[in-house]
């Protein structure tokens, strides 16, 4: 090899080592800068994904909760609708009984014929009896029987000839439907017979 070639060996051999230490100085610059290699393989360690599931789960109670919430809101406007309908359904059946008391109020304005009136509120309250038993309310028996707190209020007791905790007077009725109690009865109840003093 004369020196020629030598020279250019050592000056392509110069050339490689510098192109090598200025890309090692570039990816050292871009390590301490943040800039990922894209060239380089990413491994994801158990921290990643437990990290990945968290986010899933939060995710998803997020939704959870989002659609419980839509749930609740129907929910309740739909039991609100319902129960509009049920009133209406009240209110159309005492609206015929308030009709015939006008009715009869009109026509005694009108003739004063009071016997007449007498049989047409009589008429109305059978019709609102009606009403009450298609519907299984029932009064709750009281003067005679024995107090029960489930049925009755007690406003007062008093002594009489009835025996102790029997109602001897029903000062507003009880109702109840199909079992259950919608009113109590306000009753009086009996201490039973009064004690007398033995004289002297």
């Amino acid at each position: 090899m004369n020196v020629d070639d030598k020279r250019k060996a050592a000056a392509a051999e110069d050339e490689a080592t510098e192109a090598q230490a200025a890309s090692e100085a570039r990816a050292e610059s871009e390590a301490r800068a943040g800039v990922e290699d894209p060239h380089a393989v990413k491994v994801e360690g158990p921290a990643d994904e437990v990290r990945d599931e968290i986010a899933s789960y939060v995710n998803r109670l997020q939704r959870l909760q989002a659609e419980f919430e839509n749930y609740r809101k129907r929910s309740a406007k739909d039991a609100a609708a319902i129960e509009e309908r049920v009133e209406d359904r009240v209110l159309l059946e005492f609206l015929e009984l308030y009709e015939n008391l006008d009715r009869a109020f009109a026509s005694y304005t009108s003739d004063r014929n009071a016997e007449a009136f007498v049989a047409g509120i009589e008429q109305i309250f059978a019709q609102f009896s009606r009403i009450l038993e298609q519907r299984n309310v029932e009064r709750i028996p009281a003067v005679g029987t024995p107090f029960d707190p489930a049925l009755h209020e007690a406003l007062l007791t008093a002594p009489s000839d009835e025996d102790r905790n029997t109602i001897i007077e029903e000062f507003s009725p009880g109702y109840r439907r199909n079992g259950r109690v919608l009113r109590v009865s306000r009753v009086a109840v009996s201490q039973g017979p009064a004690v007398q003093e033995e004289q002297e």
